[in-house]
């Protein structure tokens, strides 16, 4: 079997299942490959601002149940995921990249090397720095005017667009995740009807934090499949210009 075939056997067997077989749990060397596989997932300048908190213990899953709305796929499941985005700790994970790129340079730096620290010197700040005011805004707005009045350009400001390009990179993350999930063998279902406030208060995670999904994994049963998987045809969703 070639690359893409085994690929596409894992896309078409991972589907989100809701009822898991509390008979057999899932092997913890099987979450820990998988969480090392979605560190590796692409996300924005490399500036993984994401934690995975891996909720293992019977006495934690059983809190996340109820935060989890008592969902069937949180109450049957052998290990839960939460996927977290982190955008308040870019200043450390900008100098975390910086010290790499630092510590790769032999002798002067050519240019190639001075502008990837200018990207995490300079531009980092300018995306991520928040105020009071909102001053950072007004000035990423006036820098997205100016540019981008004749000319393509990254259209970024307030803080939503920052929120969102933290979740696109987390959301990737939990994708590889399931993934690698289906490739063990095991299953997965994401869940977004969570209490968000409560499962921040019961992660002791800081205000800047915020929750992308919580990962429910198990082995999957046939009644946790809810019906066919109905997709939308190809020319409906997909436009080639």
């Amino acid at each position: 079997m070639n690359l893409s075939q085994a690929f596409e056997n894992i896309v078409l067997r991972r589907r989100s299942n809701r009822r898991f077989d509390m008979n057999q749990p899932v092997p913890d060397e099987v979450i820990q490959r998988s969480l090392e596989r979605a560190i590796l997932s692409p996300n924005s300048s490399n500036m993984q601002l994401w934690e995975f908190y891996w909720v293992q213990s019977p006495e934690e899953k059983s809190k996340y149940e109820k935060l989890c709305l008592g969902q069937s796929a949180a109450r049957t499941a052998s290990h839960l995921v939460v996927f977290v985005t982190r955008q308040d700790l870019w200043k450390s994970h900008a100098q975390w990249n910086i010290e790499k790129i630092k510590s790769s340079i032999q002798g002067e730096p050519s240019k190639s090397e001075k502008r990837a620290l200018d990207y995490y010197r300079v531009l980092m700040p300018l995306l991520y720095r928040t105020d009071i005011l909102g001053l950072s805004t007004l000035i990423r707005r006036a820098i997205t005017l100016v540019k981008g009045f004749n000319n393509p350009f990254m259209r970024f400001a307030g803080l939503a667009d920052q929120r969102v390009m933290v979740h696109k990179s987390c959301a990737l993350a939990a994708q590889t995740f399931m993934l690698s999930i289906a490739a063990e063998g095991y299953d997965t279902c994401p869940m977004e009807g969570f209490d968000s406030k409560l499962v921040k208060r019961a992660l002791q995670l800081p205000k800047g934090a915020e929750i992308t999904m919580i990962v429910a994994v198990g082995k999957g049963t046939e009644e946790g499949i809810y019906g066919k998987r109905n997709r939308l045809d190809f020319d409906e969703v997909v436009f080639k210009r």
